[in-house]
């Protein structure tokens, strides 16, 4: 059984780039273009009509710009793909199309190639993201996975946990002495082997660092 061909919706104020992909798309026998809009109001009021399976959207148009015209698209038929088509090459115009609900970004200076494999991309339930983008997408990934990411487990004794837990308290070491039973000289050891593990310059550091990550101590 031949496969139903792809509907899709191509909005850009400029009529020539509507063409160009119009004709880009329409040589493919799965994919079917069966609108057009000039801005976003003109998409929502074609929409209102007949829904495709997915829209094109070019994030600077008039009246209603793409990403606010997304947004509307995805409350209003949030089963729609939409592939934003941009020549903003800032990835923060990337984050907040995706943010805003979008399932690809292509640059309009890629290749023809990369339309189709975009469109065949997000039918297929997958995100695509240009070329141009993904590297430094993936980077900036990597980048705050690395810098959010749990801190590594520190494995303390029963006792540097003690003396932790009363240095946080901001006990002094001739305090942390008296609670413990244990000499001063002792507890400067052990809150000097707390921060050579913390990896901290000093006290008021590793105090910080302890509450930042809601480190654990015994009462």
């Amino acid at each position: 059984m031949e496969e139903e061909a792809y509907r899709i919706i191509i909005a850009d104020d400029h009529g020539l780039i509507r063409k160009g992909l119009r004709i880009i798309i329409e040589l493919e026998s799965d994919m079917q273009v069966i609108g057009e809009a000039g801005d976003g109001e003109e998409l929502l009021q074609f929409l209102a009509r007949e829904q495709p399976d997915m829209i094109i959207i070019d994030i600077s148009m008039p009246r209603l710009n793409g990403i606010d015209a997304l947004r509307k698209v995805v409350e209003q038929y949030p089963q729609i793909r939409i592939l934003m088509l941009t020549m903003h090459r800032n990835s923060q115009y990337f984050y907040k199309a995706i943010s805003a609900g979008a399932h690809g970004y292509l640059m309009k200076d890629d290749s023809d190639t990369e339309l189709l494999a975009a469109i065949r991309t997000i039918r297929s339930g997958k995100t695509y993201i240009s070329p141009q983008l993904s590297t430094e997408v993936t980077d900036a990934m990597i980048s705050a996975f690395r810098e959010h990411r749990d801190p590594p487990i520190i494995r303390l004794t029963p006792r540097e946990h003690d003396v932790l837990g009363l240095v946080v308290k901001g006990h002094t070491s001739k305090q942390i002495a008296e609670v413990l039973c244990l000499s001063p000289r002792t507890i400067d050891h052990h809150r000097a082997k707390l921060l050579k593990k913390f990896k901290m310059r000093n006290t008021v550091d590793l105090v910080k660092h302890v509450v930042k990550n809601s480190i654990i101590l015994p009462e």
